[in-house]
């Protein structure tokens, strides 16, 4: 998928290798997304960096103080995350950005492995996908009897038991729909108010935390 660029983009070297996770390694909050675009995250090397996904999902962040600026369109351009941690359930750009589920079961183990090194207070998964795929890995583990009673829903909470993180789903800021108003700025924004508020994170800290990915989380290839 690295070789197949856009006009726009044709003097990018693309990434082109499996696009680890991103974000403060303390992070109270985890974001599971789907999959890196092609000529996103795919061209840029990190989560969510480079498409119109992220240009929502970033001036979300930074609007209610998770990440230090708005706009994310490389890997070098300064960006912070706050408390935040993001990640995907597939790692490498799928064929029309649709991951089979055989490639979202090949990943599954490093967000498990994401899970276990954050032990995050909130989940945020964007889109119905990202959803299954984390109440797959808890039924996997014996922690919930199955899907059937979490229904998704845009903005809806989950208390799933003691020492387990609050699921909130949300509609995935994908450009089909945000451009069709099925998701509003204000609505993603109200998601991400919900996860400060369920985790306790505090409204601003005093120094951001360092740009960071997590141990041992993806192999470079």
């Amino acid at each position: 998928m690295a070789t197949i660029k856009r006009r726009a983009y044709r003097e990018w070297d693309y990434w082109g290798k499996p696009v680890p996770g991103f974000g403060d390694p303390k992070a109270r909050v985890l974001v599971l997304g789907l999959a890196p675009a092609a000529h996103g995250a795919n061209r840029t090397g990190r989560i969510f960096t480079g498409d119109r996904s992220g240009d929502w999902l970033y001036r979300a962040l930074h609007q209610t103080g998770f990440a230090s600026q708005a706009h994310s369109v490389s890997r070098d351009d300064g960006m912070q995350l706050r408390d935040i941690y993001i990640t995907s359930a597939a790692h490498c750009a799928p064929p029309d950005n649709k991951p089979e589920p055989a490639e979202i079961r090949n990943c599954r183990p490093y967000l498990e492995r994401e899970l276990d090194l954050l032990q995050p207070k909130v989940v945020v998964a964007l889109g119905k996908i990202a959803f299954d795929n984390y109440l797959d890995i808890l039924k996997s583990r014996g922690l919930i009897a199955s899907r059937a009673a979490f229904r998704f829903g845009h903005n809806e909470h989950f208390r799933m038991g003691k020492g387990l993180p609050v699921l909130v789903s949300s509609y995935h800021p994908s450009q089909q729909n945000t451009s069709t108003g099925k998701l509003t700025e204000k609505m993603l924004l109200d998601v991400f108010k919900k996860a400060r508020k369920l985790s306790g994170s505090p409204s601003i800290r005093k120094s951001p935390a360092a740009r960071s990915t997590l141990p041992s989380s993806l192999p470079d290839r």
